[in-house]
């Protein structure tokens, strides 16, 4: 225990510095030390020892040169000042709705503060309480908030995968994009968030991308993975399924807007339905929507189809 007014020791900065570090994928910024109490001196001899090492301009990684993703995203976030949030694509990909992806981080900081940092994009912005969050002790844009300023500096194709990675994890928020809308309705990125909002699902999702979805929540509730693009041959023809459990005799389709769009290919996938089940082959459809919007419900009903 130090006595009243005195100062650490050495030994008790340095333990000091290595909780703060621990809290923070370990790495810690000047203004934080600073605000501890620590002197210009303390923190330039640790600088020059090398126990502190810089990772930005006033940000240190403590007794390690290596950073990890987690540590390079808390890093950024400290390099912009207290208030400053993980933000657009570095935030989507901190929430696992956007996929990795180099270039550099992303930071909203507030508009008071002059940020000028060659490997961090910031962005000036007054943020509402509730739009902000964190992941892992890491400042960052809550969800909804991370889409709709995504939709400001990505592709509409990007802003709609985000929009439904976050469906299909059932990620929640304390704010809407309807809500954020409303709010600031002249964002760079309204027109795109009012665009997605409006459409009945994704354009362009390929039988992959569902196959994808589907076989994760298969697998996250330890169902048995079925066949994929299985054929049979019934009638002298072959019939090409989506997914198949061939001992239950059970059938899902994952139908698309993008692959049994077409009305030709409505009537051909009724007909081929109607031979499957003369043949006893169960047949059930699963869409994109049902999939983000009714995971739950597809779980329960497949257990019981597969008799588990």
């Amino acid at each position: 225990m130090h006595r009243m007014g005195a100062q650490p020791s050495t030994r008790a900065w340095d333990a000091l510095i290595g909780d703060l570090a621990e809290r923070q994928h370990g790495v810690v910024a000047r203004w934080q030390l600073v605000g501890m109490g620590m002197g210009r001196g303390a923190i330039g001899g640790r600088v020059g020892r090398g126990s502190l090492r810089a990772v930005h301009r006033g940000v240190y990684a403590v007794g390690h040169r290596l950073v990890g993703v987690s540590g390079r995203r808390m890093a950024a976030v400290l390099a912009c000042g207290p208030g400053a949030v993980l933000s657009h694509r570095s935030a989507a990909r901190a929430w696992g709705i956007a996929p990795a992806g180099s270039g550099r981080p992303e930071v909203i900081c507030e508009p008071s503060r002059r940020i000028e940092r060659a490997r961090i994009v910031s962005h000036r912005v007054v943020l509402a309480p509730d739009e902000k969050d964190e992941i892992d002790g890491i400042p960052v844009t809550s969800v909804f908030r991370t889409i709709f300023d995504l939709a400001a500096v990505g592709t509409r194709r990007e802003v709609e995968r985000a929009y439904h990675e976050a469906e299909v994890q059932r990620l929640t928020d304390r704010v809407s994009l309807p809500v954020l809308l409303e709010r600031y309705p002249g964002h760079r990125g309204a027109a795109t968030v009012r665009a997605i909002l409006g459409a009945r699902e994704p354009a362009g999702i390929t039988r992959s991308e569902l196959e994808e979805r589907f076989v994760a929540l298969l697998d996250a509730h330890r169902l048995a993975r079925p066949r994929l693009n299985a054929h049979l041959a019934l009638r002298g023809r072959f019939f090409e399924v989506d997914c198949l459990w061939e001992r239950e005799r059970l059938i899902v389709e994952l139908d698309g807007a993008a692959v049994h769009g077409t009305h030709r290919a409505f009537h051909r996938d009724r007909g081929r339905d109607r031979v499957l089940l003369a043949h006893g082959f169960r047949v059930s459809h699963i869409t994109w929507a049902q999939l983000a919007d009714e995971p739950t419900e597809i779980v329960a009903d497949l257990r019981r189809l597969l008799g588990g």
